[in-house]
């Protein structure tokens, strides 16, 4: 049985290409919405819920996992380095699909850590902000906002805009969308709250990074992008075609 970490766009096709081959696995996401992504393979077995470091060892023994594929979002690094840990206590084959970077342009800045981006001496300070690095990491800010004019945009999740409440975004300052978003709709939320600066994290092509590059170019406003964790992963490949190669392998 392989083991899919999912909740991501790129999952999707991983799952087709499983399912292309008849070959057996599970899912694991942390939401019920992200289900919704496997919604045209009905048949597929999905576990949804965050798993502790015992659970996930568990899961592991009592559904015969013998491949794990990790195609989790590059910035969710504690369950990575906790299945990482595992696989090599255990000896379980383990693939990471990191989903493919993209060529910076001249108006990107890249930061290690949005921690860096919290204090006066920081680019925001003063600025007209939009942050579109994830509710969970608004928390960072919730004590910038006598500095810098924040804005969020998040995913339109009870969860994530109380997240953004306690982090003391209020209403007028927060918009809830699910991605994809245009680039049309990009530029004219940047317009609307005459923002002069963006945050993002390096999402790639699936989290909407082209288009934020595309439109910091086109209205010449700065863009912050975070940069994914680093992570010492036993095997990598941005190409879905190589899951295939590695299961193989490893039969």
């Amino acid at each position: 049985m392989i083991w899919l970490i999912g909740g991501t766009s790129e999952s999707v096709s991983i799952v087709q290409l499983l399912t292309q081959h008849h070959i057996d696995f599970i899912i694991t996401v942390t939401t019920s919405s992200a289900v919704q992504l496997y919604r045209s393979n009905p048949e597929c077995k999905i576990i949804v819920g965050k798993l502790s470091a015992s659970e996930i060892a568990s899961f592991i023994r009592q559904q015969d996992i013998n491949l794990i594929i990790d195609s989790s979002h590059p910035f969710a690094v504690n369950i990575s380095q906790t299945v990482i840990n595992l696989s090599q206590e255990l000896k379980i084959p383990y693939l990471r699909y990191e989903r493919p970077n993209l060529n910076p342009s001249p108006s990107i800045s890249y930061v290690s850590s949005l921690e860096s981006l919290t204090t006066e001496n920081s680019p925001l300070y003063g600025k007209r902000v939009l942050l579109t690095i994830g509710a969970k990491f608004l928390h960072l800010f919730s004590n910038y906002h006598h500095l810098a004019t924040l804005y969020a945009r998040i995913l339109p999740y009870p969860e994530s805009i109380n997240l953004a409440y306690e982090a003391n975004f209020q209403c007028d300052r927060i918009i809830a969308l699910r991605p994809p978003i245009t680039a049309e709709l990009e530029k004219a939320l940047w317009q609307m709250w005459n923002i002069d600066i963006v945050v993002t994290k390096a999402g790639g092509k699936a989290g909407g990074e082209d288009i934020k590059q595309q439109i910091s170019q086109e209205l010449n406003i700065p863009l912050i992008i975070i940069e994914r964790p680093k992570l010492s992963y036993p095997l990598i490949t941005d190409n879905v075609e190589k899951i295939l190669e590695f299961i193989v392998n490893n039969n």
